[in-house]
């Protein structure tokens, strides 16, 4: 009998990092963040830091939603090309939403020097490269608007990229500003790191309600108890979307497989992110282990089964596309699996107040920058809770 994991990667390697148990006492903080995944770790991170006493509450084991099946690709590269989204909400806005996410890349890099993190966290390059011909020309036209913006870019022609990697592409945007690491391990890092700092956490604890004060909030669990708390966040990423009152994201199911290790990668690959102009794109990266992390295949989601059923399916298409454009790179696969994340209509977040819910905070990071995305929530929240507007506020304000 032929037997493959379907579990993510990430959870594979990690096993049982750190335990939390459920909550079965009433409590009262500060700050009560609903979601333990990256994003709630890094805006509890932030709430510690300044001071509030903060709680952190997962209807899952921590980590085990949208966590623990992204790539991990950092990437400061919205969805949407920079040129695409001037021309949806303007130059200035379009300009400093990406050198935002480059930013959070650096940010990252040192909050996990912080931390003592072993998520394996890698500063790489970045090549965005042309999946056909025709792409080519308004690739070109990406790669000079990006420079305008003030971003480290060169162009790779058909031959640089040979040489460089053994792509095949007719040409590439070659970025300065990338990274890798394990959110999974990061998030378990990070949680565990403030915890000892007072910060207090508890899974498979949902909440079943929250009940809106003149001032502050108390959140009903499934266990029975209470939480009365200040100010409430929610990292919850597309779930948070039974909660709003208008749509916000459309759902997708996406697919990616990671080989078995191949201590014969070029140096080039291991240092460089990949990704494509096709739709949907094809994107592929190195484990700090040496193994090779391809996907995409995304589709319209319908249901979880249907997702699942066509894994076996997407895997084949995957590794088809990727000889094709790597042909020198023989991938055995090791592990696959799938996963459903949501896609905005301009490829940004969603990240402040809703006009509908007092007391209350949204971080929800979607599309290929949902982690870059958390660390600009961490300083964009921070900043509300102070009663001041951060410069991305508007861009990611609901309502826009």
């Amino acid at each position: 009998m032929d037997l493959r994991s379907n579990e993510p990667f990430w959870l594979v390697k990690n096993g049982l990092l750190h335990t939390y148990p459920s909550l079965r006492t009433d409590l009262e903080c500060d700050i009560l963040i609903i979601g333990g995944g990256i994003t709630g770790a890094l805006i509890a991170h932030e709430m510690v830091k300044k001071g509030y006493k903060t709680v952190v509450v997962d209807k899952r084991e921590i980590g085990y939603g949208s966590t623990s099946s992204t790539t991990s690709m950092l990437q400061y590269e919205i969805d949407i090309p920079l040129y695409r989204l001037q021309e949806m909400i303007g130059v200035p806005g379009a300009n400093n939403s990406y050198l935002g996410c480059r930013d959070a890349i650096y940010k990252l890099r040192d909050l996990a020097q912080e931390i003592g993190s072993s998520c394996g966290f890698e500063m790489k390059k970045s090549v965005y490269f042309a999946a056909q011909k025709k792409d080519l020309k308004w690739l070109l036209h990406e790669f000079e608007v990006r420079k305008a913006a003030g971003l480290n870019v060169s162009w790779l022609e058909k031959d640089n990229l040979r040489e460089l990697y053994g792509l095949e592409a007719a040409g590439a945007i070659l970025s300065g500003d990338g990274g890798s690491l394990d959110a999974f391990c990061m998030t378990h890092d990070l949680l565990h790191y403030n915890v000892k700092r007072g910060l207090r956490v508890f899974d498979r604890t949902a909440v079943r309600k929250v009940t809106r004060l003149k001032q502050g909030i108390i959140a009903q669990m499934d266990t029975g108890s209470m939480i009365s708390a200040g100010k409430v966040i929610y990292c919850t990423g597309y779930e948070a979307q039974g909660l709003l009152p208008e749509k916000i994201v459309k759902l997708k199911s996406t697919y990616a497989m990671v080989s078995e290790r191949n201590p014969q990668l070029k140096n080039s690959i291991c240092d460089t992110l990949f990704w494509n102009t096709d739709s949907p794109y094809l994107y592929l990266r190195t484990t700090a282990d040496g193994r090779l992390l391809v996907g995409g295949e995304d589709e319209n989601f319908r249901n979880a089964l249907r997702r699942d059923a066509l894994l076996g399916r997407k895997e084949g298409k995957l590794n088809k596309t990727l000889k094709a454009f790597l042909p020198a790179i023989d991938f055995i696969t090791d592990f696959s699996w799938c996963g459903t994340f949501g896609e905005t209509k301009d490829g940004l977040p969603y990240i402040g107040e809703h006009p509908r819910f007092q007391d209350t905070y949204f971080v929800l990071g979607f599309g290929g920058n949902g982690i870059t995305f958390s660390v600009l929530g961490m300083e964009i929240i921070s900043g509300l809770l102070e009663g001041k507007q951060n410069l991305l506020s508007h861009e990611f304000r609901f309502g826009r």
